[in-house]
């Protein structure tokens, strides 16, 4: 069966006015795209950032009338121009898949989708679900956090994952000979996908999940708890109010590395961790794809 999409080029003024005229005309699915070129960085819980002009696209089946609807949102919509198109039936359950590949990452590291044959069985090859949650290998701030990883000596370390994910930075922590990782996120579905990646990698029984509050209890509950390593890829607000309780959590001459800051926003996190790290190794990416992103690591310096 093919299908028909009508297609919304508008402010994003506009955007949430047209996508609930869509929804009215029995749209079977609705999808927003950048219609320029605007980076989006990860947002904060709680918020849904749209880029300046958005396309607002909708899918129909053939038998509804596309003229009738575009002629509808015309008188109500403000847009710089609609369209139409079509679209080929698929098998959608896996279209999706068809964008994920394995990634090389450093010191002969692979991030293999897990319905994939890794391309080289005798490096250390990571297995994940990509639509599970954030951070599966594909955003340079994780690819920041892997790289470093891969030149520590996680030997018999206790390591956080704070800010977790689908669990992938503390996955390549055991991979690569960490003792134990706590993984710790807000949303309920990352720990969740962080267990299942982490039993699909074969060191679920060398990881615990929590929410925030959770592992506070937690860690008050063990009050000689060691914690040597910290890793976090979040934002940069939430990296400099957490600075204070990192510092309580790791012990002397622990490692830091946090990842997910842009480059205004560097210098900030940096004074933040500065009272109680020493603070190095400012590292940003040179491809022009992804120099925007930056990562901090550093030791507790007492």
């Amino acid at each position: 069966m093919a299908w028909q999409q009508l297609h919304i080029q508008c402010k994003k003024s506009q955007a949430e006015i047209a996508e609930t005229l869509l929804l009215e005309a029995d749209a079977l699915s609705i999808s927003l795209d950048d219609a320029g070129d605007q980076p989006l960085f990860e947002p904060l819980p709680g918020e849904s950032p749209l880029w300046d002009n958005v396309i607002v696209s909708a899918l129909f089946d053939t038998s509804v009338n596309l003229e009738n609807i575009s002629q509808s949102i015309a008188n109500q919509v403000i847009a710089t121009r609609v369209w139409q198109s079509c679209v080929d039936d698929k098998d959608w359950e896996r279209e999706w898949m068809k964008n994920y590949y394995p990634i090389e990452c450093a010191n002969n590291l692979w991030i293999t989708p897990k319905w994939l044959t890794p391309p080289k069985p005798d490096a250390l090859n990571i297995m994940m679900d990509p639509g599970l949650a954030f951070g599966t290998g594909y955003h340079a701030t994780t690819r920041l956090c892997i790289d470093w990883l891969t030149e520590q000596d996680l030997t018999d370390k206790i390591v956080l994952d704070y800010g977790c994910g689908s669990g992938i930075l503390g996955i390549v922590a055991l991979k690569r000979g960490a003792k134990a990782v706590y993984a710790v996120d807000i949303d309920p579905q990352a720990l969740l996908a962080t267990q299942q990646n982490a039993k699909c990698n074969g060191v679920l029984n060398q990881l615990q999940v929590f929410l925030p509050q959770a592992f506070e209890q937690f860690c008050q509950n063990n009050p000689n708890l060691c914690i040597q390593m910290i890793v976090a890829n979040i934002l940069a607000k939430p990296l400099i109010a957490l600075a204070p309780y990192f510092s309580t959590l790791i012990e002397p001459k622990g490692d830091i590395v946090l990842a997910g800051l842009i480059e205004n926003q560097v210098a900030d996190v940096k004074t933040a961790y500065q009272a109680f790290f020493d603070m190095h190794n400012d590292f940003a990416f040179s491809s022009q794809e992804d120099k925007h992103w930056h990562r901090l690591s550093g030791k507790k310096s007492r």
